[in-house]
C-alpha cells in the first residue's frame, strides 16, 4: 500500500469498517458470560454489535446445546433472521465450517471438500465467506499464555493439545474450486492471510484468472503458522498489499488492541470480538460489544469517521466482479501481466 504525505490525516482516510466476531466457536458456553447460545441470543448479539458501531458480522452458529452447528439448515435460519434483524450489516460466514449431512446421522469430515464447498449453497446467501490460502498449521495456543485462557476450556491440557495440532487444509485444488463456486453464487471471498507468502499465492490466482473480484482481506497475526503480532510483520504485510485492496488487521487476545490502534491511525480497518480476544487489561474480561465501542472511541479520538452499513458495502465493493485477469489487476493496483515478447518490468502506461 502507498502512503502519501497526507495519508495519516483522517479527512483523507476511508471511514473505519469494524468487523466483529462475537460467537467464539472455539469456546464453550461456560467459558464466558458473553457467549450467545440460543438462536434469539445469537441474533440479539448481532443487533447489539451493530448498535455499538460494527458493520461487518463474522457469523458462526451454535446448536441449542451450545455446540457449534454443522447443519446447513441452522446457518440458513441464522442468516435469514440476521437479514431481518440487521439488514444493513455485511454478513460474513466463517469458512472453516464443513457441513454434516442431515437426517442420516453422518458426521462431517474436515477434509471432505464437498461438505466445505456447501458454503456456496447457503440460502439466503451471505455477503462474504472467509477463505484461507495454503494448507498450514493453525496453532493458536502458541501465543496463548496461562492468563489468556484462565477460566476457559482452553486451559484444559487435553483440549489445548488438540488445538495445538490443528491444521487448515487449503490446497490449490480446493481453493480454485471454492473460489469458482463462491463467485458463481455471487458471494464475495474474504481472504484470511497469515503472511506475505499467502498474499503472493492470492496474487498468482488473480494473475491466472482464478479470481476476478475485489481483494478484501485480513492480516491474521495469531502465530502458530501465521505471522506473530510483531509491528515489523504488520508493516511488511501492509507494504506488500496492493493499493486497491481493503485490509483489516486481526490478532489474538491482548495483542488486538495495540495492533488495531495502529491500524486505525494508518487508515486500515479492524476486527474485534470474543472469537479473538476475551480481555481488556490483564485479568479483566471484555465483551464483544465493549470491544466495538472501544474501537469507535479510539477512532473518534483520531477524528476518523465510522463507516455505516452502506459505506462498508461500498468500501468492500460487495457485489462487484471483474471480467478478466487484466481488469482485476488494474482494479487492485497490481502491475499488469507480461505480454508476449515484453522485456523488463511491465508497467501500466497512462492512456
Amino acid at each position: 500500500m502507498q502512503f502519501l504525505d497526507d495519508s495519516l490525516l483522517p479527512e483523507n482516510q476511508q471511514p473505519l469498517v469494524i468487523q466483529v466476531a462475537p460467537y467464539g466457536p472455539q469456546f464453550l458456553p461456560g467459558d464466558s458470560d458473553d457467549i450467545p447460545v440460543t438462536m434469539e441470543e445469537q441474533v440479539q448479539k448481532a443487533v447489539d454489535c451493530w448498535n455499538a458501531g460494527a458493520t461487518v458480522l463474522h457469523v458462526h452458529v451454535r446448536e441449542a446445546d451450545g455446540k457449534g452447528s454443522k447443519r446447513l439448515s441452522m446457518f440458513n435460519e441464522m442468516l435469514a433472521r440476521l437479514r431481518e434483524a440487521v439488514p444493513k450489516m455485511v454478513l460474513q460466514v466463517g469458512g472453516s465450517i464443513s457441513f454434516a449431512p442431515e437426517g442420516d446421522g453422518a458426521q462431517a469430515k474436515w477434509l471432505n471438500d464437498d461438505t466445505r464447498h456447501m458454503l456456496a449453497e447457503l440460502d439466503p446467501r451471505p455477503d462474504q465467506v472467509t477463505i484461507a490460502i495454503n494448507t498450514n498449521q493453525m496453532n493458536i495456543c502458541e501465543l496463548l499464555s496461562a492468563d489468556d485462557v484462565d477460566g476457559t476450556s482452553l486451559a484444559n491440557p487435553a483440549l489445548q493439545a488438540a488445538y495445538r495440532e490443528m491444521w487448515i487444509p487449503s490446497g490449490p485444488v480446493f481453493v480454485e474450486e471454492h473460489l469458482r463456486r463462491l463467485q458463481a453464487a455471487g458471494i464475495q471471498p474474504h481472504f484470511m492471510l497469515g503472511d506475505v507468502g499467502q498474499l503472493e499465492t492470492v496474487e498468482r490466482l488473480v494473475r491466472r484468472g482464478a479470481y476476478t473480484g475485489p481483494l478484501v482481506l485480513n492480516w491474521v497475526a495469531i502465530g502458530g503458522g501465521a505471522d506473530g503480532p510483531n509491528p515489523y510483520n504488520m508493516m511488511e504485510f501492509v507494504r506488500r498489499v496492493p493499493a486497491g485492496a481493503v485490509l483489516t488487521i486481526e490478532s489474538l487476545m491482548r495483542h488486538v488492541l495495540p495492533l488495531n490502534t495502529m491500524a486505525i491511525a494508518m487508515g486500515l480497518h479492524v476486527r474485534v470480538g470474543i472469537e479473538d480476544n476475551l480481555w481488556a487489561r490483564k485479568g479483566e474480561r471484555m465483551t464483544s460489544v465493549r470491544q466495538v465501542e472501544q474501537m469507535v472511541g479510539i477512532a473518534r479520538q483520531l477524528h476518523r469517521e465510522i463507516a455505516g452499513g452502506a459505506e462498508a458495502r461500498a468500501i468492500y465493493r460487495i457485489g462487484e466482479h471483474y471480467a478478466t485477469a487484466d481488469e482485476t489487476l488494474a482494479k487492485l493496483g497490481y502491475g499488469p501481466n507480461r505480454r508476449p515478447g515484453e522485456l523488463g518490468m511491465p508497467l501500466r502506461l497512462a492512456a
